[in-house]
């Protein structure tokens, strides 16, 4: 342990003589501080080119857009880089839903990315099949306060799949019952008001600890995986199967429509895509407000025949099998051969105008590259910026370009080597807090140093993480493949609990201030790793983790 802190301290002073560029971090600071173009990016990432689905055109409109900005502002080699979706671009031109019987009022829902159109104004009467459950999954106390604090309140709880025998013997009892029918899968999830509200600031001295090196249990508490729910049952169907399962019986038996609950309190509604990827495997889906979901049902046990009335045009876009991530560079001097690069995902859900997922990390990158390159500074190392699509459907884009450029520590071409790092932004407004480095312990100590120069915005520091686990966000497509990917971690304001992937992912969701800062951090932390004379430490071959095939 003593030759650890010995090794980390001894990285953290070489760090230091090779000079933290304080002179030019507080040119940095006053650039955004007077000439900000962070606001006018979003605006137009979100305002004009959101939502931003892979393989459709707003996306394909935002990516262009960018390639001419930042062309404009001087960057080198800005394009479009392809890569193969394999999937046909969709999006949802308009949808109008009325409750038409007993009463009359409009409905507030979303599409399913990938599902089909009605065929003009549909008006059909409502049934209600509420596939088998297993029971409720337990969640430890350590995942119940963890949910709390980052935003996992206002949700129902959750429960394992049916058996194979119980779901097939519920699927035949239902058929013959749902032709022409509205279908509402499943019964209301019932959304306990919150009598704890979920903090949006974290404690300083709870971040303090959390990025403290010398805590035995730093660098745990951050926005990883939530966990504590033990194994799922080999025995019982998922979710997903449930749900693919449903769809093909519908189809098959001729519903008008299939309508799920958004499961959320406060209007909020979370709409992705139908794993089929294809309409025709589906029928129209939406996702219905929890609350209106519940009065339908309710009209329903009262004996009445409710009918709905939907119309809903969708467009499915042959050319986005082909999608594309953003790529612009500040070319460097002497070590222009070594690359640092900066990026997050440019592609959103389609529910709101993708806001805080991602515009806004987008955005930051872009303005923390901007910064350097209007202040006409001349990096030591090429720094790159990515901007990456098909991240919503498994950090697809971001996967691809390290496969092609890097590959990885057991099969690596020879730009693997040529990497210093990446950073990462991608968890909503909230101010940044830290960073989690893969790589020994040296590699966090290296950051340290240009992190703490903004302790007075709330930056605590870096941890490493040796886990190559591809999860979450697109910095763990690099540590996959045994990279320095870093990712920065957030106070989580609205993130999980209003903004993720919902319908309230808009531009009026953003904290200005937040947003600034983390250009500032992100292009000071930048410049900085640029120009030290050693690239970011790496984990050794006897270091280095079993690789984790991405899922």
């Amino acid at each position: 342990m003593k030759k650890l802190v010995l090794a980390v301290a001894a990285c953290a002073l070489l760090f230091a003589q090779n000079g933290v560029d304080e002179a030019t971090t507080a040119r940095i600071r006053s650039e955004e501080a007077e000439h900000s173009q962070l606001m006018r990016t979003l605006h137009m990432l979100t305002d004009r080119y959101g939502p931003r689905v892979t393989g459709t055109p707003g996306h394909e409109a935002a990516a262009k857009y960018l390639v001419e900005q930042l062309t404009g502002w001087g960057f080198k080699n800005a394009h479009l880089e392809p890569w193969e979706f394999g999937h046909p671009g969709w999006t949802n031109e308009r949808a109008s839903g009325f409750l038409v019987s007993p009463v009359k009022e409009n409905l507030k829902f979303e599409v399913l990315a990938w599902t089909a159109s009605t065929r003009g104004p549909v008006t059909a009467s409502t049934v209600e099949i509420a596939p088998p459950q297993g029971p409720e999954i337990p969640v430890s106390p350590q995942a119940a306060a963890m949910m709390a604090q980052f935003g996992g309140g206002g949700r129902g709880p959750q429960r394992q799949g049916p058996t194979k025998e119980e779901f097939a013997t519920w699927l035949a009892s239902v058929r013959g019952g749902v032709k022409g029918k509205a279908v509402l899968v499943g019964k209301q999830t019932v959304v306990p008001v919150n009598f704890n509200p979920v903090a949006t600031r974290r404690p300083e001295e709870q971040v303090r600890s959390q990025y403290d090196p010398n805590n035995p249990n730093a660098g745990r508490g951050g926005f990883g995986g939530r966990g504590g729910r033990g194994p799922s049952d080999p025995n019982r169907m998922t979710a997903a199967q449930v749900s693919d399962a449903i769809d093909e019986m519908l189809l098959q038996e001729g519903a008008a429509m299939r309508i799920n609950d958004a499961a959320r309190g406060e209007g909020v509604i979370v709409a992705q895509q139908n794993r089929a990827y294809d309409p025709a495997k589906t029928v129209p889906t939406v996702i219905l407000r929890n609350d209106d979901y519940g009065r339908i049902e309710r009209l329903l046990a009262d004996g009445d025949e409710v009918k709905v009335e939907f119309d809903i045009l969708n467009k499915t876009y042959p050319e986005g099998k082909t999608s594309y991530n953003v790529i612009a560079e500040i070319p460097g001097t002497d070590k222009a051969d070594e690359v640092v690069m900066l990026g997050g995902h440019l592609d959103s859900w389609h529910a709101g105008t993708g806001a805080t997922d991602n515009a806004i990390g987008s955005s930051i990158m872009v303005e923390a590259a901007r910064l350097i390159q209007a202040l006409g500074l001349k990096p030591r190392r090429t720094i790159r910026v990515a901007l990456w699509s098909g991240e919503e459907q498994g950090l697809l884009g971001s996967l691809a370009y390290v496969k092609q450029h890097f590959g990885s520590f057991e099969d690596p071409k020879p730009e693997f080597s040529k990497l210093d790092c990446y950073f990462n932004v991608d968890t909503g407004t909230g101010r940044l807090l830290g960073a989690s480095v893969f790589g020994p312990p040296e590699a966090a100590a290296a950051l340290r140093p240009v992190l703490a120069l903004f302790r007075d915005w709330g930056m605590a520091g870096a941890m490493p993480t040796t886990s190559r686990v591809v999860a979450g966000t697109d910095s763990t497509s690099f540590n996959n493949a045994g990279l320095p990917g870093i990712g920065m971690q957030q106070d989580p304001i609205e993130y999980n609990t209003m903004t993720h992937h919902t319908n309230l992912d808009t531009y009026e969701r953003i904290i200005p201030e937040d947003v600034t800062h983390a250009a500032v951090v992100i292009s000071a932390a930048v410049w900085n790793v640029a120009n030290q004379d050693h690239m970011i430490p790496r984990l050794s071959p006897q270091q280095m983790p079993a690789p984790v095939a991405p899922r």
